[in-house]
């Protein structure tokens, strides 16, 4: 029953973090659209039908069914078309869809309230209400990393000994558990100790593991001395590294692979030790950069997210296993809280830092996704403004007469086909996360 519970909790903690970064997200975009004198209608939090509404001056603040999104909604957001009017000539399903929006946009704009719509604001001004939404999820992420790096701490390799191998056995080998016969490691036949703390290698005082690993790496086949600490006092243990094949890691600790997509190993000095882990608190300054890591890796799965999405595709209707460091849902990070909430072999602060640090992880996301430059999305309104300065300064350059704003509501079939896209990807990681989640259990 209390792992139901605290289950449970894990998930409504993200839930109601999501509905927070949404709405701050919101709040974003709505102080300086009302700062720069937009009508602002509406601010709602989710989609669907209201739940809760309450109206305080010319905007109706409210809580919709679905928490998967927000919005506010300005009048005048796209320009009235040139020598048309909404409604009239439409030929065609996409050419209905631009006049739909053109008209949608003038009936949101009430009489006496002409000079109030978004669409004539200058671009800087466009592009800091539409901004204002990302940078808000960007700087909860920032908020939520210093609280997991500086507060709670990283857990990190330390000068411990955590694991001692029995056996001796290559990275490539098909099994990695040991078996009659199998060479002893050496650490285990030199008499290493889980619990032992390295003092030195080969007369190297060591200070973390990265130096007791690169000196044993360098040293196969010679006999190399190793100071430990064990309870209280200084042993001194002859080892002989051996010559094994071992996968090649980056600086975060992550397998390196070839351009086949295939691990990268090489034959080094092994022993068969592994660290023991300690939770070490990290300065200011290493915000920022995991905060920039964050981002890179969360932009690396857009840039393949075809390729990706194909991937769990497969995962969710075949025998493949879902890659953990792939895309994920709303309903996939909630199980993978509430997973997190209910282990009760893992300390408190450990959960708490994990769901923090998905929480935080969760606001990148957003920042990120918001900037592609596609409607409906920020970044789509964005590059628009951009575009429209781009094209008013290249007619002043050649002195030619002002273009006017750029009529983004043109771009209506392409933001319909993207909503059917995201919507569709949207399904899919649902379902996958349903039928074939990722578990950290």
């Amino acid at each position: 029953m209390e792992t139901v519970l605290a289950f449970v909790v894990g998930v409504l903690i993200i839930v109601v973090g999501l509905a927070v970064s949404i709405g701050l997200h919101e709040i974003g975009h709505l102080v300086p659209a009302k700062l720069f004198g937009v009508k602002v209608t509406q601010y709602m939090i989710g989609f669907g039908p209201t739940i809760w509404s309450k109206r305080r001056g010319e905007t109706e603040y409210g809580i919709k069914a679905i928490p998967l999104g927000g919005y506010i909604a300005m009048i005048g957001m796209f320009p009235p078309g040139k020598g048309e009017q909404a409604g009239e000539g439409s030929t065609s399903f996409l050419r209905g869809m631009v006049q739909d929006a053109r008209a949608s946009s003038a009936e949101s704009i009430t009489p006496g309230d002409e000079h109030r719509a978004f669409y004539l604001l200058p671009v800087w001004k466009r592009i800091i209400v539409m901004f204002g939404g990302p940078l808000m999820n960007l700087l909860l992420a920032i908020v939520l990393f210093a609280i997991l790096l500086m507060g709670f701490g990283v857990a990190q390799p330390s000068t411990t000994i955590g694991s001692v191998s029995e056996c001796a056995l290559p990275a490539t080998s098909e099994r990695q558990t040991c078996e009659p016969g199998d060479p002893e490691a050496p650490g285990a036949e030199a008499g290493l100790q889980p619990g032992d703390e390295l003092l030195s290698v080969d007369g190297t005082a060591i200070a973390s593991w990265t130096e007791s690993t690169a000196i044993i790496r360098d040293h196969p086949g010679q006999p190399i001395d190793v100071v430990v600490l064990r309870d209280g006092e200084e042993v001194t243990l002859e080892v002989t590294p051996l010559l094994s094949e071992r996968y090649v890691t980056d600086e975060r600790g992550q397998v390196v692979t070839d351009d086949a997509g295939e691990p990268v190993t090489v034959e080094v000095g092994f022993i068969g030790i592994g660290p023991a882990s300690e939770t070490v608190r990290q300065p200011a300054t290493a915000v920022l950069p995991t905060v920039g890591e964050n981002i890179t890796g969360v932009a690396n799965i857009i840039l393949n997210l075809p390729q990706r999405m194909v991937d769990v595709a497969e995962a969710a209707f075949g025998p493949e296993e879902r890659d953990a460091n792939g895309p994920i849902s709303v309903v996939g990070v909630g199980r993978v809280a509430g997973e997190v909430a209910s282990l009760d072999e893992v300390p408190v602060a450990s959960r708490a830092a994990f769901l923090v640090g998905l929480l935080a992880s969760l606001n990148v996301a957003l920042f990120v996704f918001n900037l592609i430059p596609l409607l409906p999305l920020d970044g789509g309104h964005i590059a628009g403004a951009l575009w429209e300065a781009i094209r008013r300064g290249w007619a002043k350059l050649r002195r030619r007469p002002d273009p006017g704003p750029v009529d983004l509501a043109r771009l209506m079939p392409l933001t319909f086909a993207v909503v059917i896209v995201l919507g569709g990807m949207s399904a899919l990681l649902i379902y996958a996360d349903i039928v074939k989640p990722i578990s950290v259990l």
